[in-house]
Order: C-alpha cells, then structure tokens, then sequence
C-alpha cells in the first residue's frame, strides 16, 4: 500500500534530521582521529602548547647571559640571523610533517626509511632531556617552599649549614682592605669567602661532594620534591592533550604577568639602568669571532626545541588543514620576544647586584644554575617584601620548567604508541605515561645525590648537548630535502595549508639550514673543552667518557639503524637501496574521511559517502617512490 504526500514529507524531514543529528555527531567526534588519536580541541590549545614548550628556563638563565657575553645588542644580529635560516625553517618542517603524516616524533621518518634512525636518535635525546631537565623543576620547587618564610633563608651566615667561610655582608664594616669577617670573629682573604646564597645553594639544597667519583648518600628534601615534580607532571598530561591543552593556558601566561612584574620592581631598584646598558650595549668587535655565532645557532637550537620529535608529536595532534605556518611565526616570534624581554628583567636585578655590593656588573654575570639559585636569590633578600618576590619568581620558573617538561614526556610517549601499535600503548595511556614517569624518576635519583650535581651537569653537557641536536636537525632537513624530495614534501604541504608557502622554505630545507646546522656542529668538536662545574672542578677522564656516551646514545642511530635495515633488507645492493629510499607512509588527511550528502530523501534517500587517503605498509607494489598512487587514490575521492 503506498504512502501518502503526507507521509513522505514526514519521512523525509525525518530523514534530514536523522542526517543532521549524525554530522552534529561526527563534528564532536573529530576530536578524535579514526585510529582513536585525539586532538587540540582547538587552535589556541596548540599554540600554548608550543609557547610552553619553546618558552622555558633557557629564555630566563642563558639568553641574557649570551646576549651580555657576545656584543649585548649586536648579538642580536646572529641571533636574528639564526632564527631565520635554522630556527623557523626547521620548526616549521617538524609541525608540518607531524600534522601532514598525522604520527609521532618515530614512524614519520617512514617517508624515507634510510634515515628513520633520526626519529630514534630524537627520542634518545627526548628521554635524557626529561630525566634531567625535571631536577631544575625540583630546585625550583625546594626554593619556593623554602621562601615561605618571613625571613629568607639565603641573605645570612646564621644556619647550621654555613660554615666559617661564609660571607655575610652585614659584618663587613669594618672588615680590612682585601678581607672578610667570619660569623666567629676571625678575619680571612676575600678569596676564601663564599656568599650566604652560595653556601645555602652548596650545602644546604645540593649537599655538594668533592666530585662525581663521590656520590654520597641521598638529599632527601630532594628526593621528595623530585617525587612531587613528576606527580605534578603526570597528573597534568596523563588523560591526554585535551586535558593538557587547558592547563597551559594557564602555564604559559602566568610567567608573562610575573615576568612583568619583576620587571617593574627591577627597574626602579638603584644600579637598575648601569645593568640594561650592560645588557643592550653593542659591540659590533665582536661578531667578528665565530663563538658569537655558534652561540647564537645553539641557543636557537635549544630555545625552539627542535630535534627531539616533540614538535612533530604535538603537530600531529593538529587536523591534518589547520595552518601550521601561522603557529611557527607566533610562536617564533613570541620565543624571541620573551628572550629579550627576560633580559631587561635579569639585569635590572644584575644591575641592582652590582650596585649593593659595589663591583662592575660585569663580575656579577652569571647563566644557569648559578645566575637562577645564586645571583637572584641574593639579590631578591635585599629587595622591600623580598618573601613576595621571592615566591612569585620561583613559580614563575616552576611554571617555564613545567610547560616544557610537560610537552617532551607527552612528545616521547606519543613518539612510543605511534611506533608500536602492536602492544596497545595508548588504550592504556595512563599506565604507559606512570612507566615512563617512573623510570625517568628512577634514573633522576642519581642527581639528587650529594654527588648529583656533577651528573646532571654531564647530561647537559653532553646527552641532550648543542651538537646532538645539530646532527639530528641536519638529518632531519636531508631526509625530507633530498630523501622523500623538497618538491614532493613542498606540493604536500601547500595542500594542507590550501596555499603555497613562497620559495623561502624550500631552499632552506635544501640548502640553507642543513649546511647552517652541519656547519655548526662541525665548529662545536672543533672547539670542544671537556665538562667542568664552577670555575674550579674538571672532570676526570672517564667522567667525560660517560658524557660521550650520553651522546653517542642518541647519534649512533642514524647510521646504525640505517645498517641494520641494509643487512634485513633482502636482495643486492641496489635492490636494498631501491626499497629503503621508498617512502612507507603518506599524507593522512583525515578531513576528508567523511563526507556527509544530504540530498532529496523524498526520492533518493540519505546516503553517507566515505573517504579515506591510502595508507600503505609495502611502498614499492604502489609506485609510493614516485608518490602518483597517492595522488590517483586522491582524485578518485574528488565529488
């Protein structure tokens, strides 16, 4: 019996709401990719994420200290130079090939197989960075609890963990020329004497023995802040980069409204406007000396953490059309902002230093640890509510250290269930992210030792060093550049965008950036001088063995696991050579996986059409060489 009119509009409004219900649904569902990966839940998100893992302690310690060291001002020359032809180039590839091939920091080097030892090599580099980097995040936390307090801790000789050597500036009076009073009375050359804030760092926080072949027992205030740095680690990254992306919103923008607190205070303190001229005074002499321009390479290298697969994994989180352009040109040039913009805040305080204690600026410079737990805290004690700022300045390094932690381990571990689907890692991410926080607390043990210090400073002197990265991030560019082709890797990434990106990039990745990277590091073993802590202590011989191989553990896997594909790859030479430069994986544009068609119901009823770009595991029965399945399968998606 057949229907009415009536009926079949009924029918058909029926039908359009039904389709309409299951696109709403979908829309909800593209959070998550069709291999079960989440995603941003929108752009913002990203780029937090990417300001919190560019942005970090290396913003505040070091690019002050370099900028001061090479030329003030006129390091910003190399140092625009840099970020321009390695830098920017560099970190746009690795969001683009992450988000293009929609995979972690490992399986991505599948468009050239040759050289997938790279993403190995990143991920070596990954896990010593995360092992070591959290113990400044552990410092961080022991000064902040200990700046709870009316009195800081660090401005007198008057705790039991000072000794007679220390030099405490209020019974210096009537100290002789060339001489300082002890808290006991007796009167020693200033060259014996160590500041309150010295000897609180030294003894109190670090233990510190006489060397590495000393470990000594446990700091176990230490061990314990070191527990409640990875807590907090996993608590914020464990349910995924949803979860992730919200709380950076808040890790990323609060170090702005303290540093700018900071900065106001710094500025009115005396001495103030001796420190700036200090710190922007050009010295154009200098950039004749090649260091200037290793330094200024290295410290790009470092800031936008390029060459540990993390850029890749959170790109890959990315829908495969969002414009990954924009984000590298905001974050680099936020990076380069916070860099200068901490430099006026640092040696405001420097220039505040140098006036309490009335020596040049020049002999209160210091970077690293000694600048961020010596320098600071002892200029903050002399500042009016120096409990207040004392606070505010170790969460705000609380906050930089976490953004960037927070970003490697969740790189590392998508890098992990990416490269081996087989053991299901990520249908049990939380217990797969509480092994990896457990092992990395484990071995971060070690460097919280009163002989810690000693390895922590090989670890970053040598495991996640200037020149392990440059030798990733040459790889990196010869892989895509001349392995998969620029021109193929160019036309792929126009796609995504939905607009040619200009000439620039090509002839970067071709040419300019990896000769820029291996140039570097081929001047980083030239000028190589072994490890030392202070101004005082060098290394034994095999201490420095241990830092080559921390090195050595990430830098073999390039021509090791390209070895090892030659030896099981079956066939002659030239047959191996063939297969292994055969991309395995393509462009996964996900965007187009389905397509919902609402036509006249009434007549030819609903109908859902389904996309999905090739995926192939066998390269060479699909003409992947020459990429044209990729592109047949593509046109026959067109509607």
């Amino acid at each position: 019996m057949g229907k009415s009119k009536g009926e079949l509009a009924l029918a058909s409004i029926s039908d359009k709401i039904d389709l309409k219900n299951h696109a709403h649904d979908l829309e909800k569902d593209s959070l998550v990719d069709n291999r079960g990966r989440e995603r941003w839940d929108n752009k913002l998100d990203f780029i937090f994420a990417m300001i919190g893992l560019a942005v970090g302690l290396g913003n505040v310690w070091r690019f002050p200290y370099l900028c001061y060291k090479n030329g003030g001002g006129a390091f910003l020359i190399p140092y625009g130079i840099s970020l321009f032809t390695a830098g920017i180039p560099i970190f746009l590839l690795e969001v683009s090939i992450g988000q293009m091939l929609q995979t972690g920091g490992i399986t991505v080097w599948g468009i050239f197989p040759l050289i997938k030892g790279v993403g190995y090599a990143a991920f070596s580099v990954s896990f010593v960075l995360c092992t070591y980097y959290i113990v400044i995040i552990t410092w961080s936390l022991y000064y902040l609890f200990s700046s709870f307090t009316t009195k800081l801790p660090w401005g007198d000789c008057e705790g039991d963990w000072n000794d007679i050597y220390c030099n405490d500036p209020e019974l210096q009076d009537s100290a002789p020329e060339g001489y300082f009073i002890s808290k006991n009375g007796s009167v020693y050359p200033l060259g014996l004497g160590k500041s309150p804030a010295q000897e609180f760092w030294d003894n109190k926080v670090l233990g510190i023995s006489s060397g590495i072949e000393d470990l000594g027992g446990m700091r176990w205030e230490l061990v314990g802040c070191l527990a409640l740095a990875w807590v907090l680690c996993y608590l914020c990254i464990w349910r995924g980069v949803k979860q992730t992306g919200k709380i950076v919103w808040f890790t990323a923008l609060s170090p702005y409204v303290i540093l700018t607190i900071l900065l106001i205070r710094g500025v009115t303190l005396p001495g103030a406007g001796d420190g700036i001229y200090f710190y922007m005074n050009p010295d154009w002499e200098r950039l004749k000396s090649p260091t200037v321009w290793i330094d200024a390479a290295t410290q790009i290298f470092f800031s936008y953490s390029v060459g540990i697969g993390s850029l890749i994994s959170l790109g890959s989180y990315n829908k495969y059309r969002n414009n990954s352009m924009i984000d590298t040109v905001v974050v680099g040039f936020v990076n380069a902002a916070t860099s200068i913009y901490s430099g006026f805040v640092t040696f405001s305080i420097l220039g505040y230093m140098s006036y309490q204690q009335g020596v040049p600026v020049s002999e209160v410079v210091d970077e690293g640890p000694g600048l961020t737990f010596v320098a600071y805290p002892t200029a903050l004690y002399t500042m009016p509510g120096a409990t207040f700022f004392a606070i505010i300045f170790f969460l705000m390094l609380l906050m930089l250290g976490m953004n960037t932690q927070f970003a490697v381990v969740e790189g590392l571990a998508t890098s992990l269930m990416d490269a081996f689907p087989q053991y299901k890692l990520r249908e049990h991410r939380s217990l797969f992210l509480l092994a990896i926080c457990g092992s990395s607390f484990l071995v971060g043990l070690f460097m919280v030792t009163e002989g810690g210090m000693y390895i922590f400073q090989l670890f970053d002197s040598y495991g996640a060093s200037g020149f392990c990265l440059l030798w990733i991030a040459t790889w990196e560019c010869a892989a895509v550049a001349w392995g998969y082709g620029v021109k193929k890797f160019y036309k792929n990434v126009s796609d995504m965008l939905g607009f040619t990106p200009g000439w620039y990039f090509p002839v970067c990745w071709v040419f300019v950036s990896p000769v820029v990277s291996f140039g570097i590091f081929l001047f980083s073993l030239i000028d190589y001088q072994p490890a030392t802590y202070g101004e005082d202590y060098y290394y034994p011989v095999w201490g420095n063995i241990i830092g080559w191989i921390l090195a050595i553990i990430s830098m073999h896997w390039l021509p090791s696991y390209a070895l090892y594909l030659f030896l099981i790859t079956p066939g002659s030479l030239r047959e191996r050579w063939d297969i292994l430069k055969q991309p395995t994986i393509f462009p996964q544009d996900d965007s187009a996986a389905v397509t919902i068609s609402v036509t006249n119901s009434s007549e030819s009823g609903s109908s859902t059409n389904v996309s999905k770009p090739p995926t192939y595991s066998s390269a060479t029965e699909h003409e992947a060489y020459e990429n044209t399945a990729f592109e047949k399968e593509e046109e026959k998606t067109q509607f």
